[in-house]
């Protein structure tokens, strides 16, 4: 089993169902419209059969032509009135499942965005993607076509059954014959079909993160050679894709051919039983009519019914994922807790991705006010793990990190990001105007601090020279920024942020160097005054700061100035003489 899908849980059919039940109930009008209307036009639909039984029965005993044509003409009326009460049915049924619809895709946007920022990243793209995609779709579609659909099967198949028990209760017998494959059918089949969709949502997603990452990752795939590696992995996750799927087409194709037979059976039978039940003179000719065209009636909506149930399943299992984002745990709680003062402390912690296996080990480390500190060390020595525990993404699995001795997981994420904001190399350019862009660190910016922002960072001249200057649509499909570009941009939002501690996670060491040259006159603006943690791994930014603490094996074993360092001759004076190309001292 993946990661992903350890992480983020999928809900229960008990929590599903009381769901769906609450957003019915938010619209009880509408609700209401539907279901009566659904209800008159399916009596409507039941005057056929018994006026056609109504005609046999008068053609037999012998009738005239204008009986036959008052009969006919009252079919045709009736046959135009469920026409009309079914079109308004509809209508009404697909606006209650667009508003339904609409409600439960906002709610789930805003599970999404609650999740914790460290789950989101240990999820991996794969399941959250799929999530947010694949069973989205397959529940609008439940949503705008199942339940309607099986509303209306639901209330002609009652209607149908009172009408044939109207008509003869006798002639209803045969009926029976179809209970027991039906019943036994549908229940063989609803035992097995949730755990199949949900396992074939799951291996898609499986597939879906095999893929992105081998996308995302494609030059590092090259350059190692791993391609056969990957491939082989994209085989393993089609391969389970398929056998999913495969499992659930089996299930419907014992159950469908099943389902048909349950249908047939009772007509056969009801028209047999029906002929005998005449000639003996239990029932009439008419009444025989009608009910075997009641019983051939009831096929349409049952095999409605039945055949969107499938769909349901479909659609309950999406929901079940959709729902089970809200249960990721918070990774934090709000105490009420004010920090008071800007300085960060880290106190005895402790951090582990992977249980038993910690990742930090007992670090202690005081940061003041307006110090600037630089984090050096060798590769997976736990720097950018320290860094993110600092910025208050995740929290210590022992120790505490915090603020003016108010513990990070514990101040209200707005007033958190007040404090301390984490700069990486990565930096998304959401889809829409430069302004916009910018103002999402702060949505009630004006213009004019918008322009401020970008002009503390270096980048009005290249703004005002876009096609239509802040007003132009950037992001995917829309006018390319440039890496340098992206990240004046988000150094922007931080002016607007206005944090009082940053964390830099090397956030130019991924631009050439001409271009991180910029952009470090760019930053240096954003830095102006503030407390600054830069996790160096190019040590000219480490040769700047005020003290330098070198991170190995999870823990700070060096503290101090940068001349203090390398007089003492240890570890940082050893990378600071490679990274010269010098022997050390």
């Amino acid at each position: 089993m993946s990661n992903a899908r350890k992480i983020l849980p999928v809900a229960t059919t008990k929590e599903v169902r009381r769901y769906a039940l609450q957003l019915m109930r938010r619209h009880p009008r509408m609700l209401g419209a539907v279901l009566g209307l659904q209800t008159v036009a399916a009596i409507a639909g039941l005057a056929a059969p018994a006026l056609l039984g109504e005609l046999v029965q008068k053609i037999q005993d012998g009738t005239s032509a204008g009986v036959v044509n008052r009969i006919a003409l009252t079919i045709g009326v009736f046959v135009v009135v469920q026409s009309v009460l079914m079109r308004f049915a509809i209508f009404t049924s697909a606006r209650l499942g667009e508003q339904v619809l609409a409600e439960l895709r906002e709610e789930f946007v805003h599970r999404v965005l609650d999740i914790p920022l460290s789950t989101v990243e240990r999820a991996g793209t794969g399941d959250l993607l799929t999530r947010t995609s694949r069973d989205v779709n397959a529940l609008s579609y439940s949503v705008r076509s199942a339940v309607p659909e099986t509303l209306i099967a639901i209330v002609t198949a009652v209607l149908t059954i009172g009408a044939l028990l109207l008509v003869s209760p006798l002639l209803t017998l045969p009926c029976v014959i179809g209970v027991p494959i039906l019943v036994l059918g549908t229940r063989w089949y609803l035992k097995r079909a949730p755990a199949g969709y949900l396992r074939e949502s799951a291996a898609y997603a499986e597939m879906t993160d095999g893929l992105a990452e081998s996308i995302d990752g494609a030059r590092t795939i090259e350059a190692l050679r791993l391609d056969r590696r990957r491939r082989a992995r994209t085989d393993r996750d089609i391969a389970g894709s398929f056998a999913a799927e495969r499992y659930t087409l089996f299930l419907r194709t014992v159950w469908f051919p099943l389902t048909e037979t349950a249908y047939l059976l009772p007509v056969v039978a009801t028209l047999l039983f029906g002929g005998w039940c005449a000639l003996r003179g239990w029932v009439t000719l008419g009444e025989v009519t009608a009910a075997t065209l009641y019983v051939q009636q009831l096929i349409d909506p049952l095999d409605r019914l039945l055949s969107w149930l499938d769909e349901l399943q479909v659609g309950n299992a999406s929901l079940a994922r959709l729902l089970g984002v809200s249960q990721v745990p918070a990774d934090r709680m709000a105490t009420g807790v004010t920090a008071d003062g800007e300085q960060l402390s880290v106190t005895d912690v402790r951090y582990a991705y992977v249980e038993g296996r910690d990742v930090l080990r007992g670090v202690d480390l005081q940061v003041a006010p307006g110090e600037r500190l630089a984090m050096v060390g060798p590769s997976g020595a736990g720097k950018s793990t320290l860094g993110r525990l600092l910025a208050g993404i995740d929290g210590p699995r022992t120790g505490t990190v915090s603020v003016g001795n108010a513990p990070l997981v514990e101040l209200p994420l707005d007033e958190l990001r007040g404090h301390v904001a984490l700069v990486t190399q990565e930096h998304h350019v959401f889809l829409g105007t430069l302004r916009d862009n910018v103002a999402l660190a702060r949505p009630d910016a004006t213009d004019d601090e918008v322009r401020a922002a970008l002009a503390a960072v270096d980048a009005l001249d290249w703004a005002g020279e876009l096609p239509r200057g802040m007003d132009t649509m950037v992001g995917t499909g829309n006018h390319t920024l440039t890496p340098a570009q992206a990240q004046q941009l988000a150094l922007a939002r931080l002016v607007l942020a206005d944090p009082h501690t940053l964390v830099l996670d090397e956030a130019t060491s991924l631009i050439d160097p001409r271009a991180a040259r910029h952009l470090e006159r760019s930053l240096a603006a954003v830095l102006e005054g503030r407390t600054v943690i830069a996790i160096a791994h190019r040590l000219f930014s480490a040769h700047d700061a005020d003290r330098v603490a070198v991170v190995e094996d999870g823990r700070i074993i060096e503290l101090g100035s940068h001349d203090e360092l390398v007089a003492a001759g240890g570890s940082y004076a050893a990378l600071w003489a490679s990274w010269h190309g010098t022997p050390p001292a």
